[in-house]
């Protein structure tokens, strides 16, 4: 099976043609001027009735290919500084209250009526950066890859204004040129412009997009066409000093003094150094109930590591990852880094990082280095090859246990991407290897690969793992190794037109491990029935089996009581509901549940629900709560777990953030506070107030609190 697939990747490769660009017909020119624009959100000025007009939006969902029903019209104007967008979106067709979450920026997508713009400067419909409002002014911004896939950790300056009234809602924006990153003398940009209107329940776009693809997705853009390429970028220079003051439960107050430096080598390849970072504003992590046999995956919220994430976390798969940021610098102070990133020219992109972290001797930490490469390179239309190198080496001179640390650990890796020009296919070749000073470097190879096809209707995947048994990716996130894995999933979709059911589906998965000598050890069979309503919410009721032999002693609960013996084999079956409310009503609610059995033939029931209302544009509430109860025999008997979580999300304006997160974990007995409190009193510059506490009683008692004022300036130097 695995040589099929390889086989299929290869054909696909040789066979793959050049063909002209899928929208290449939808064009605007931008309309070059020289007097200044008020940015009010009233698009008053009469040069805006002399730049062409992107209007005869196409709808997505619920029916893609027709005329949108809400009429839609965007101009666009530039000078030698900044690019100017109007945008006018009528309510010509359907009248009433306007949707929005809140003023945070980053809003959620399904949850506001909002505009998004998706740029692609290099034409290559890979990689690009995204802009949005919602209906009440709050901004939206990330980088683009993978042809679609937003990253909204991403911040640029850039000023907007929204108005609106019940026929129509008004965006007027102002991004620095300086901001987005592309090649000198370049023509033509890929642009397209995307509109949510959930009192329509309508997405629409300017160039049509099929719709099982997001509206930004960049195989389908139009053409920006420049009457003249952009002028040439001057080197920006940025400093962004911060100064923290700690307080915490040992009355111990401490200062700290740190920032960042950012310089463009050229108008898409950026220089980034931090000295001392800090990292106390960041979110805590959610918590969830842990009954699962292998590390689970938090997702790194620092923002030195976000810019340009794509070049170093999304190399491999999600559970075949080289490279893992939050193995750096979590509970360790960094002394500093440095990261090079973006892209060199149309085709060719590199990531540099180095990041140096200190030594603490009471833990017996060594002081460690980290370096990481990845290059990737554009092939055919669509396609890329990567190529990622990483480097760990640790100073194990400087600490009692030396025998606790490799000197070194290393990986590299090459994989091919492929994707179709109209996004159809897509597939990857991945092969790993990693080198530690002591251990066996032999079994210590991975290589994967997939191939998928998504249409209107049918949706299938089959892929295909091995990692070998000393496979050692320190800096990775790698949970499992030792084993060949071989899963597929196949879904078809059902639409109706003048329903209230808008598509419908089956979908089934079946996920097989073996051990090295090719014997079963999992198997899990998953069959789930989908259906999507009009008014965008969604149910899905689903079936799964499951056959597992322990790999190693297992703690089915994590109590700690006993574990279930290595070797040892359990099956059950289970059901599971969700139901997804409909996201533009002020209270909003997701319910799930799961009946069947567990390990050692117990019984597991569980229900969870996800609940929001809003006081648009606010204030927001949510909170989750989770119970699961598991009946297992003695000595674990019946055990009963409670997660509870609450947010209240106070948005003052667009520039003042108010949020509260309150946890509770039964699991582990973990209480956990998070209060954030965030006025960006300059364009990207902010003053924190952060309040954290934390009590763990198991496995012992642990009471801790901390609270930070932070605050940095962004400072430009042209």
């Amino acid at each position: 099976m695995i040589r099929k697939i390889l086989f299929f990747l290869l054909t696909l490769i040789i066979n793959k043609i050049y063909s002209q660009k899928i929208n290449q017909e939808y064009k605007i020119r931008p309309k070059k001027i020289n007097e200044k624009i008020k940015i009010d959100g009233k698009i008053n000025e009469n040069v805006w009735k002399e730049a062409d007009v992107a209007k005869n939006f196409f709808m997505i969902t619920p029916t893609d290919g027709k005329k949108a029903q809400q009429e839609s019209e965007v101009r666009i104007l530039y000078d030698e500084k900044y690019i100017y967008f109007g945008i006018v979106f009528f309510n010509n067709s359907i009248q009433g209250n306007y949707a929005v979450e809140s003023l945070r920026r980053d809003f959620s997508f399904n949850k506001n009526d909002n505009l998004l713009i998706a740029i692609d400067p290099f034409n290559n419909q890979t990689t690009g950066f995204t802009f949005g409002l919602n209906a009440y002014g709050a901004q939206w911004d990330g980088t683009m890859y993978d042809g679609g896939r937003v990253d909204l950790n991403w911040d640029t300056k850039w000023v907007s204004e929204v108005t609106f009234d019940k026929d129509k809602w008004i965006c007027e924006i102002s991004i620095p040129l300086k901001s987005i990153r592309y090649k000198e003398g370049v023509n033509e940009w890929g642009i397209n412009f995307g509109r949510l209107d959930l009192k329509a329940n309508e997405k629409s776009s300017w160039a049509p997009v099929p719709r099982q693809f997001p509206s930004v997705s960049l195989a389908y853009t139009g053409v920006l066409v420049w009457d003249e390429p952009p002028p040439k970028q001057s080197k920006n220079i940025s400093v962004i000093p911060y100064y923290l003051l700690n307080n915490n439960q040992d009355k111990k107050s401490t200062n700290k003094i740190g920032g960042d430096f950012k310089m463009n080598f050229s108008s898409s390849l950026n220089l980034d150094l931090t000295i001392n970072p800090d990292f106390s504003q960041v979110e805590v992590d959610q918590q969830i109930t842990d009954l699962d046999r292998f590390e689970l995956f938090y997702p790194e919220k620092r923002q030195f590591f976000l810019e340009n994430a794509d070049l170093f976390a999304n190399f491999g798969y999600k559970t075949i990852r080289p490279f893992f940021s939050r193995r750096i610098g979590l509970g360790v102070p960094i002394e500093g880094g440095l990261r090079l990133s973006g892209n060199i020219d149309e085709k060719w992109r590199i990531g540099l990082m180095n990041i140096q972290t200190q030594s603490l001797n009471k833990m017996n930490l060594p002081k460690q280095n980290f370096g990481v490469l990845s290059i990737q390179k554009k092939v055919f239309d669509r396609s890329s090859i990567g190529l990622m190198f990483i480097n760990k080496n640790s100073l194990i001179n400087s600490i009692k246990n030396e025998s606790d640390y490799s000197k070194y650990n290393r990986s590299l890796g090459i994989e091919y991407n492929y994707a179709s020009n109209d996004n159809l296919w897509q597939g990857k070749i991945l092969v790993l290897k990693t080198f530690t000073d002591n251990l066996d470097n032999t079994k210590n190879s991975s290589l994967a690969s997939h191939l998928e096809y998504n249409s209107k209707n049918w949706k299938w995947r089959i892929q295909q793992d091995y990692i070998g048994e000393n496979f050692n990716a320190e800096v990775g996130y790698v949970p499992r190794k030792g084993f060949f894995k071989l899963s597929s999933i196949i879904g078809y979709l059902f639409y109706k037109e003048n329903s209230k059911i808008i598509s419908h589906g089956p979908k089934f998965s079946r996920t097989l491990f073996t051990d090295k000598n090719y014997k079963k050890t999992d198997l899990i069979d998953e069959l789930s029935y989908f259906l999507n309503f009009d008014d965008r919410s969604s149910f899905n009721i689903g079936f799964a089996s499951n056959y597992i032999k322990l790999l190693d002693d297992f703690d089915p609960i994590k109590s700690n009581i006993k574990s279930l013996l290595k070797g040892s084999l359990h099956k059950w079956n289970s059901i599971s509901l969700e139901y997804l409310s409909n996201q533009q009503k002020k209270f909003t609610y997701k319910l799930e549940g799961i009946m069947g059995g567990y390990y050692q033939n117990g019984k597991r029931r569980g229900l969870g629900a996800e609940l929001g209302y809003r006081f648009q544009p606010y204030i927001s509430l949510n909170s989750l709560l989770l119970y699961n109860s598991i009946d297992l025999e003695s000595p674990w008997n019946k055990n009963n777990f409670w997660l509870i979580g609450t947010k209240v999300d106070i948005t003052l304006t667009n520039k003042i953030f108010f949020s509260n997160l309150y946890q509770y974990n039964e699991q582990f007995d973990l209480w956990n506070f998070n209060s954030r409190f965030q006025w960006r009193y300059s364009p990207a510059s902010d003053f924190f107030l952060v309040f954290n506490s934390n009590e763990v009683l198991i496995p012992k008692e642990l009471k801790s609190w901390n609270i930070n004022f932070k605050i940095n300036y962004w400072l430009d130097f042209n």
